[in-house]
């Protein structure tokens, strides 16, 4: 046997909530979403379910990463630069040079993250946090959609 499981409950759905995160960015970074992500489940009143995120752009991505040491995140950023860099030869560069290497980098990445809702809170692990990464080296106006499909508190 490889593994147990335990704690199985279930519930019928009874909320479906929606929401648009605007996240300004300024150039290449790691943008931590966390609070804003926690602040929505507390205002539509979640108790357990889904909540999927989602970034509506192909030259950022969305990440569940370490939040407590910053240098996880200079390390993260050097080794995607190493994988896509730019003025690599790539074809596509009517954006700019950095367009190009920022979609291999959000391929490799992704642009939508599944977080558990239990008991009105999100089951992240103690150190993970959620992360808007902007790929390209000027700033962009982002948009992140939330939606929860689970049971209301209370």
């Amino acid at each position: 046997m490889i593994g147990q499981l335990t704690d199985i409950s279930s519930a019928p759905p009874e909320l479906i909530a929606s929401a648009s995160l605007i996240v300004e960015t300024r150039g290449r970074e790691f943008v931590e979403i966390t609070r804003e992500v926690e602040q929505f489940v507390m205002r539509i009143g979640a108790e357990s379910g889904a909540l999927l995120i989602f970034l509506r752009h192909t030259s950022a991505s969305l990440l569940i990463q370490e939040n407590a040491d910053l240098t996880v995140r200079e390390d993260l950023t050097m080794a995607l630069s190493r994988l896509a860099p730019i003025g690599a030869g790539w074809a596509h560069e009517l954006e700019g040079a950095d367009d190009m290497p920022a979609h291999v980098k959000t391929a490799l990445t992704g642009v939508s993250l599944h977080v558990p809702v239990i008991d009105r809170a999100l089951a992240l692990g103690t150190w993970q946090g959620i992360y808007l990464v902007e790929h390209r080296h000027r700033p962009h106006r982002r948009e992140v959609l939330l939606q929860f499909i689970g049971s209301k508190h209370g």
